[in-house]
C-alpha cells in the first residue's frame, strides 16, 4: 500500500485558514488596521469600495517594512510580535499568529507600498492569490498602503454568499465602531461611498460622543477602579437610559475588544430593579490585566478571552459600577423634603375655606327610614350602567383602540366558555326582578345581602402576569403578555391585508436620530412602514421626525418603536441577507414589535372582564397556543398531574 499522508501546498493551506480569519470584508479590515496599530501609527485612512467587495485600502504613517520584511510577511506563521511560546503568555501586540496577510493575500489581489523611516526608498509588492506577480521599488510616504482588490475572487462560494452591500457596509461599520474605541488615542477616517467619518484622536468618551453623535455622553456614568488584581475603566448609562434594542455594550482588554457572557451577567446585576426586564444598559468598560493571567489565543477571531482569575474580578466589577450608580444618584431615591400633594399657598388675608358639604335639613338620625328594595334596585341599575361605560372607555386602550369593538357583555363571553369548559353558568349575575312596596324587612335584607355577593369568578390572575381557569382538560395557565401579543399582532395584520389601517397625524413631531445601519434600513422598509400607517420626514444631518403613527396604536412611545423595527430588520439582514427578508416578512416584523410595544405587560391587575374578553379574543383565533416568536402562550395542568403533585394515586 501507497503512502497516502501529503503536505498541503501553501495555496491550500492558506485558503483553509483564510476560511477561519478572514470572513467577510470587515475581517480583512479588522486585520489591516491592528497591524497598523502594531506598527506605531498615529493616523490610519480606510478606504471601502462596493463595501469591500471591489477594494479596501487602508493607510497608516507606522514604521513601515523593508524589502525583506515586505516579502516574508505574506508568509504563513511569520511574524515579529513572537519568538518564542514563552511569548504567548505575555502578548502585547494585537497579532501574534502570522496568519492574517497570508490568508487575505489567498483570496484576493494584494498590492502593498511601504517605506521606513530611514529608507529613501520604498517597495512595492503585488501578490494574486498566494503567487507574487512582482516587487520593485517604488517612491512613497512613510508607512504602509495596503490594497486589497477582487476579494474571494478565486473562491466562488464564499464570494455568493456575501450579503447585500447595506448588510456589508452595517458589519463593516460596527468593525470600525470596535477599532475607534479601542484606539481612542489614534486619528481614525472611513469613507464607504456613502458615508465619510473623521475621528479625532481624544479621550474614550470624546471618542464615544464622536462616534454617535446624539447626546449619548451626557446619558453615561464614569467607572474607574485600580486594584492589583485589575484596572477597570469605562462608562455605564444611566438606568433611565436603558434599551430596548440595538444597546452599545463594548468590553476591551489590554487593548483588545472581547465577549465575554460571564461580565456581561455581571453588569445587568447591577441594573437589577432599576431597569425594565426587557431593557438593557449601555456599557463600554476596559479591562486591563497582567497579560499571563488571559489567554487571547482560543478562537480565530480573538474576540474570545479566557481569564484566570474571573470569579475574583466579577466583585470588583459590580462594586465598581453600582458604586457609580450610587455616587451619580442614578439609583431612585425618596425625597422627603416635597409635600405630597402640593398645596396652593393662601394669599394675604385670605381665609382658609371649609369643604362644602351637602347636608339634608330632613334628616333625622332618630328616625328609622323603611327599605326600599326599588330604589336599590333603581341605583344598581344605573350604577352598573356607568360602570360598563367607564370600562368601556379605559378598555378602549387595552384592547388597542380597535375602531367598531363593541365592549363583551359577562353573557357573551361565558357563552364563548362553554364550548371548552363543562358546567359554566353564564347566568353569575344578580336577579334584578322588581320587589312589591309591601316587602317585609326580612325579604329586604336577603336582597342587600345578594347584592354584596361577589359573582363567581369565570378566571382569576395569579401573581399580576397568569390567568388562570379551569377547562375540560385541565386547569388552564394563560401569560397575558403573550396572550394579548398574539391577539394584537393578529389584528394587525388583518387590518393590514384589509387595507383598514388609519394613519393618524402627531400634534408634536417627535424626532429620532438614526444612524447609518438604520437609515440603510429605512431606504428599504419606508414603503411597509406608510403600509402600517408611519410617516417621517426628513429634517437635516441624521435627525428624522415622525409625523404620523398608526390610530391602532395607544399609549406607545412612535419613536421607541421606529428605532426598535428599524434595528430589527437590520439583524434580520444581516443574519439572513436581503434577499430572504421580503416584504411580508417585514410586515409581519413590524407588526410583532408594534404587537409587543402595546401589548399589557407582566405585573399589571386586570379585571375579570379585561381577563374574560382576553381569552375569548385569544381562543377566537385559529392557532392561540403559540406567539408568533414560537412562545408558548399557555400550558394545562390536567388532573393526574395534579394528583401525582399531591402524591395521590
Amino acid at each position: 500500500m501507497s503512502d497516502v499522508i501529503r503536505l498541503l501546498p501553501d495555496s491550500v493551506a492558506n485558503q483553509i485558514a483564510a476560511g477561519e480569519v478572514i470572513q467577510r470584508p470587515a475581517s480583512v479590515i479588522k486585520e489591516l488596521v491592528e497591524n497598523a496599530v502594531d506598527a506605531g501609527a498615529t493616523d490610519i485612512r480606510i478606504v471601502v469600495k462596493d463595501a469591500g467587495k471591489t477594494m479596501i485600502q487602508v493607510i497608516d504613517n507606522g514604521c513601515g517594512m523593508t524589502e525583506t520584511d515586505a516579502r516574508m510577511a505574506f508568509e504563513r506563521h511569520a511574524t515579529s510580535k513572537i519568538r518564542s511560546a514563552d511569548d504567548l503568555f505575555a502578548l502585547t501586540t494585537m497579532g501574534f499568529r502570522g496568519e492574517a496577510l497570508p490568508s487575505i493575500c489567498a483570496i484576493s489581489e494584494v498590492e502593498v507600498k511601504t517605506r521606513t523611516e530611514d529608507s529613501a526608498m520604498g517597495t512595492r509588492l503585488l501578490i494574486e492569490g498566494s503567487k507574487v506577480m512582482t516587487q520593485e521599488p517604488v517612491m512613497c510616504e512613510r508607512g504602509t498602503v495596503f490594497t486589497v482588490k477582487r476579494l474571494f475572487f478565486n473562491v466562488p462560494a464564499r464570494r455568493k454568499f456575501l450579503k447585500s452591500d447595506n448588510v456589508e457596509l452595517s458589519n463593516i461599520m460596527r468593525e470600525f465602531e470596535r477599532l475607534a474605541l479601542i484606539n481612542n488615542k489614534i486619528r481614525l477616517h472611513i469613507d464607504t461611498g456613502t458615508r465619510e467619518i473623521d475621528l479625532r484622536a481624544g479621550t474614550l468618551k470624546q471618542r464615544i460622543a464622536d462616534i454617535w453623535k446624539n447626546s449619548i455622553n451626557m446619558q453615561l456614568l464614569p467607572v474607574n477602579v485600580d486594584t492589583s488584581l485589575v484596572k477597570i475603566e469605562g462608562f455605564v448609562s444611566r438606568p433611565e437610559f436603558a434599551r430596548r434594542r440595538n444597546p452599545l455594550q463594548f468590553f476591551f482588554v489590554n487593548g483588545r475588544h472581547m465577549r465575554h457572557p460571564y461580565f456581561h451577567k455581571g453588569v445587568l446585576s447591577c441594573f437589577e430593579n432599576l431597569i425594565a426586564s426587557d431593557t438593557q444598559p449601555c456599557y463600554f468598560i476596559k479591562f486591563t490585566v497582567d497579560p499571563q493571567t488571559i489567554d487571547v489565543n482560543i478562537h480565530p477571531t480573538k474576540n474570545e478571552i479566557k481569564f484566570e482569575y474571573e470569579q475574583q474580578i466579577w466583585p470588583i466589577l459590580t462594586a465598581t459600577i453600582k458604586a457609580a450608580l450610587g455616587k451619580f444618584s442614578a439609583v431612585p431615591s425618596i425625597d422627603f423634603d416635597t409635600d405630597a400633594l402640593p398645596i396652593r399657598p393662601l394669599k394675604e388675608g385670605e381665609i382658609p375655606s371649609a369643604p362644602e358639604l351637602e347636608v339634608r335639613r330632613d334628616y333625622n338620625p332618630f328616625k328609622t327610614e323603611t327599605y326600599r328594595p326599588e330604589r336599590v334596585d333603581k341605583n344598581w341599575e344605573s350604577l352598573y350602567d356607568s360602570f360598563k361605560k367607564e370600562t368601556h372607555k379605559e378598555n378602549s386602550g387595552f384592547f388597542g383602540g380597535r375602531v367598531g369593538t363593541e365592549f363583551p357583555e359577562t353573557k357573551s363571553v361565558s357563552s364563548f366558555a362553554n364550548s371548552f369548559r363543562e358546567g359554566f353558568s353564564s347566568d353569575g349575575g344578580v336577579d334584578n326582578s322588581a320587589a312589591s312596596d309591601g316587602q317585609d324587612a326580612s325579604s329586604s335584607f336577603q336582597f342587600e345581602e345578594d347584592l354584596k355577593k361577589e359573582v363567581a369568578p369565570f378566571c382569576m390572575q395569579y401573581a399580576d402576569k397568569y390567568i388562570i381557569s379551569p377547562s375540560q382538560d385541565g386547569l388552564l395557565i394563560i401569560d397575558q403578555h403573550r396572550a394579548h401579543v398574539k391577539v394584537l399582532y393578529e389584528d394587525y395584520l388583518r387590518m393590514v391585508k384589509a387595507m383598514k389601517v388609519v394613519s393618524q397625524g402627531v400634534m408634536f413631531p417627535e424626532t429620532v436620530t438614526l444612524d447609518e445601519n438604520q437609515r440603510s434600513a429605512l431606504g428599504e422598509i419606508e414603503g411597509e412602514l406608510k403600509r402600517m400607517g408611519f410617516a417621517l420626514e426628513y429634517e437635516s444631518g441624521e435627525s428624522w421626525s415622525i409625523t404620523a403613527v398608526p390610530s391602532m396604536l395607544k399609549n406607545v412611545n412612535p419613536g421607541d418603536i421606529i428605532l426598535r423595527i428599524l434595528d430589527s430588520v437590520t439583524e434580520e439582514s444581516a443574519n439572513y441577507g436581503k434577499e430572504k427578508v421580503g416584504e411580508d416578512s417585514i410586515l409581519q416584523r413590524i407588526a410583532l414589535i408594534m404587537a409587543r410595544s402595546s401589548a399589557i405587560r407582566r405585573g399589571r391587575k386586570l379585571t375579570s372582564i379585561e381577563m374574560e374578553h382576553l381569552m375569548g379574543e385569544l381562543f377566537a383565533l385559529p392557532d392561540p397556543g403559540l406567539t408568533p416568536s414560537g412562545n408558548r402562550i399557555f400550558c394545562i395542568l390536567d388532573e393526574q398531574k395534579i394528583d401525582r403533585m399531591f402524591g395521590i394515586n
